[in-house]
């Protein structure tokens, strides 16, 4: 690097043909005590006014509020810089530079999403309508002074609070790689209605959702870890936020680690250590579509992942979207605190009136491992409603162990509907399965699982309700004296062969049978 000129622009490294911005030309001093998102702003101004380039943060802590991307420009972060999110301003701070922007309207389209979903300016990093938008570079961006949303902390619907690390709205051809995210507020990343957007190599420790996609197209998450235990990990939605239903599509989820069991920046320092067995924390960390669900998921793939402490893989449809052609597959889970799978067709309906129950079908898992935590009690669950059933779902090769203890009285349970409940796995409480209760379906193929306890359980391995089409082959379960392997109910054209607990059945319609 050279040395900075009075106007702020320095040569670019050797080959390169473009400009670089060093923030400290234009006032930024890295001291950590010293407000720099004013000069940061003026160097990301210089940058667009001169058609583009790259805004250069050296070593340094440089405490923000608000910091406004521009087309074709592009922030690095070196090694050891860190933007770090001040502590929110008075309210009765006129100017403002001197807090973080205030929360635009999003009416009329505010009662269907949740509140950090209806803004983006209240952020500390943000940009709307932009195009050739990077922030890339080792460096880490600290949400020290973002809201959560909820609990302790500054209150997110304050003026001058922010409650987003990086929020970007309607933005196209878009690269985030290789910085870090500590401590992200409500979202490490909100990504709404973004196309040919590419999250690369990035590790997030935050204490609610680490990164939400919603409503973007074409879109590459690789290489990323997320320790996120209070909420999600990489969270897939299709809200009304931008007033109409927009699908989030052609996604792919590649090579990533998701967790909730780690204490927040244990894994940016690289102890992980473990939250104490007994500490009330949900460790959600988990891949999710939904909740927010108007707009649909289709064309996407999850592959090669790692859940680590967390929830499992949940796949929503609860506000009347169009989930279909999804295919996840190559996925290790250990110390799942329950539902390896919950795929859910319900509605819940926050929305506008008048919109159809939406469609789950279509999807595809495969070659997935889980061994559940100690503590266990909800089994999988694929459930749609009375009326609106899962069609056309596939699963293979799928090896679930986990500790047992179910009893009697749990395989009697008979669950309620909730269709109008937010939807979780722990909503239905322990399930009357402890592989797969599946309910209201069409359509289910599940061949090659192994289902192991390692104490005795006596609920049934498959708890199948309301279920037209189901096949089943290549079955292992445990046995236990006086347990059924499957508990049909309301069953029509059910199979299952090359089973070691049960011989190859058929049944055309049962009202009630164990097999």
């Amino acid at each position: 690097m050279g040395i900075p000129s009075a106007a702020g622009a320095i040569d670019a490294p050797t080959g390169a043909d473009k400009i670089v911005f060093d923030v400290r030309a234009f006032g930024a001093t890295g001291d950590g005590a010293t407000l720099d998102s004013p000069a940061i702003n003026r160097a990301i101004d210089a940058a667009a006014g001169g058609g583009g380039g790259t805004v250069y943060f050296r070593a340094g802590n440089y405490l923000c509020y608000s910091i406004h991307l521009k087309s074709k420009v592009a922030i690095y972060l070196d090694p050891g810089a860190a933007i770090v999110a001040a502590d929110p301003a008075s309210s009765a701070t006129s100017d403002s530079s001197q807090r973080y922007d205030v929360a635009e309207s999003n009416k009329p389209w505010e009662d269907y999403q949740d509140y950090g979903h209806n803004h983006w300016h209240n952020s500390l990093i943000w940009g709307e309508g932009l195009e050739g938008v990077s922030i890339c570079g080792p460096g880490l961006i600290w949400g020290k002074g973002l809201s959560r949303g909820w609990g302790a902390g500054p209150k997110a619907e304050d003026l001058g609070v922010a409650n987003k690390a990086i929020a970007l709205k309607n933005c196209r051809n878009v690269l985030l790689r290789d910085f870090s995210i500590l401590h992200g507020g409500h979202f490490g990343i909100l990504a709404t209605g973004v196309d040919n957007l590419t999250i690369d190599n990035l590790k997030i420790d935050t204490n609610r959702d680490g990164m939400d996609i919603d409503c973007c197209r074409n879109v590459r998450v690789s290489n990323c870890s997320v320790n996120s235990p209070w909420d999600d990990g990489i969270c897939l939605k299709s809200s009304f936020a931008l007033g109409y239903a927009r699908a989030t599509e052609m996604i792919t989820i590649s090579n990533c680690l998701v967790a909730g069991s780690y204490e927040e920046g244990a894994l940016l320092d690289g102890t992980f250590k473990r939250f104490a067995a007994d500490a009330k924390v949900p460790r959600t960390g988990r891949i999710k579509f939904g909740t927010e669900s108007n707009g649909g998921f289709n064309n996407i793939t999850v592959s090669n992942c790692v859940f680590d402490g967390c929830r499992g893989l949940a796949i929503e449809s609860v506000d009347g979207a169009v989930i279909e052609d999804v295919s996840v597959t190559n996925v290790t889970m250990r110390d799942v605190v329950e539902a390896p799978i919950f795929l859910r067709l319900a509605a819940r309906m926050r929305g506008p009136s008048g919109v159809p129950v939406g469609v789950l079908r279509r999807v595809l898992l495969s070659n997935i491992t889980c061994s559940c935590a100690p503590g266990w009690r909800i089994g999988a669950i694929l459930a749609g409603i009375p009326g609106h059933p899962i069609e056309d779902v596939k699963l293979s090769d799928i090896v679930i162990v986990h500790p047992g203890g179910g009893t009697k009285e749990d395989a009697q349970r008979e669950l309620p509907e909730k269709e109008k409940d937010y939807p979780e796995p722990n909503m239905f409480g322990t399930t009357p399965a402890h592989g797969f209760f599946i309910r209201h379906a069409r359509g289910v193929e599940m061949n090659g699982i192994k289902i192991e306890h390692a104490n005795e359980d006596l609920r049934p391995a498959f708890v199948i309700e309301d279920v037209t089409g189901a096949e089943f082959g290549r079955i292992k379960a445990p046995l236990s004296a006086g347990v059924s392997t499957f508990a049909l109910h309301r069953v029509r054209d059910f199979s299952v062969f090359r089973s070691k607990p049960v011989p190859d059945t058929e049944v055309a319609e049962a009202e009630k049978q164990e097999i």
